[in-house]
């Protein structure tokens, strides 16, 4: 199973909301330039394999995709978007540290399983 993955406007509905029907989908959207993505990037990807499949990382270049940023009303990177059923159920922005992280995963699979 791939863990994660980069998505691009013409596949965002599918590898995101419709993937999002199957499995809880992280979708972090970030900027080469910006510093706190280089941060939560790497925390991202090693939490995802941790976590072993119970949910996936959705990867979106905002600076190539301004659409999808626009869509999600992002002000600032990077932003993390939870989506669960084809919706979005909860967010967050900037870096932040590996408890909360931890945390907001936790919360996010167990709404998933929970029906969203």
């Amino acid at each position: 199973m791939i863990l994660s993955y980069d998505v691009v406007e013409d596949d965002f509905d599918d590898l995101v909301v419709a993937r999002s029907h199957e499995i809880p989908v992280l979708l972090d959207i970030g900027a080469e330039w910006c510093s706190p993505c280089r941060v939560l990037g790497p925390m991202l990807g090693r939490l995802v394999k941790e976590y072993g499949g119970q949910f996936v990382l959705a990867n979106v270049d905002a600076d190539e995709n301004m659409r999808i940023a626009g869509r999600h009303g992002v002000r600032g990177f990077p932003t993390v978007i939870a989506y669960s059923l084809g919706k979005e159920i909860d967010r967050f922005h900037s870096a932040q540290t590996e408890g909360f992280l931890r945390r907001f995963l936790d919360s996010f699979i167990e709404r998933h399983a929970a029906g969203g």
